[in-house]
């Protein structure tokens, strides 16, 4: 049995189960969203206190733009609210937030507020947080060859890794989904071909830290055969 000191140096977690965990609570869907974007400060700190360096995080989709405009424009209003206000003063926690995906589709003041949150980085951070958003790993990975062949690249995977959204990023060790579903739904296809798995019923809003820290005993306890 592996020992339960064997911290991941990058978690993936597809932050899933908000509308679920809202219907459940009696409380309107758009309030699963909020309390879902709410807990991402305290699994952030949770994180670093446990000694992970990058956890990245799947908030909204390149498919998600396909839902409801009420629903989208509500989204957007968290993200940029969340970013201006709680993600800004990551860096006073000794943590930093990098946001990866389609930047360009969303409106110029939330485009600032994440480029000011992302400003104000630490330079040496206890964690960094990456914020997938208007993300899709099949773009990415298509994005990433197109930019090896403008640069007249060979394509092989140390050409395309460099090209993808997440470059610099460790691939994550294990992926977490909440909310039941056991499935990737496009997030880190190329990153996360020998992470492990763990599929959990917790819905998002309802997850801790103290949830984190069964995953990591678990992980800890699995043989990583990496193929071999």
């Amino acid at each position: 049995m592996a020992e339960t000191t064997k911290i991941p140096a990058c978690i993936g977690i597809i932050l899933d189960g908000n509308r679920r965990w809202a219907k459940e609570q009696g409380l309107p869907s758009f309030e699963g969203h909020r309390r879902g974007m709410d807990n991402l400060e305290p699994i952030a700190h949770a994180a670093r206190d446990l000694g992970i360096r990058h956890m990245v995080v799947y908030a909204f989709s390149t498919e998600n733009w396909n839902r409801s405009k009420e629903e989208v424009s509500y989204l957007m209003g968290i993200f940029e609210s969340t970013a201006r206000e709680r993600l800004a003063k990551f860096s006073k926690e000794n943590i930093a937030v990098r946001f990866i995906g389609q930047k360009e589709r969303f409106s110029s003041s939330l485009q600032d507020a994440m480029r000011q949150a992302e400003e104000k980085n630490p330079e040496n951070p206890k964690l960094t947080v990456w914020v997938c958003i208007s993300y899709g790993s099949k773009a990415e990975i298509v994005e990433a060859a197109q930019a090896a062949l403008e640069a007249n690249e060979t394509i092989t995977e140390e050409s395309l890794g460099k090209h993808l959204w997440t470059a610099g990023m460790p691939d994550p060790d294990l992926i977490i989904r909440t909310g039941g579903e056991q499935r990737l739904s496009n997030f880190l296809l190329w990153q996360g071909a020998y992470s492990e798995l763990f599929f959990l019923k917790t819905h998002w809003p309802a997850f801790t830290a103290g949830d984190l820290a069964t995953v990591l005993k678990e992980y800890a306890e699995r043989e990583r055969r990496m193929g071999k």
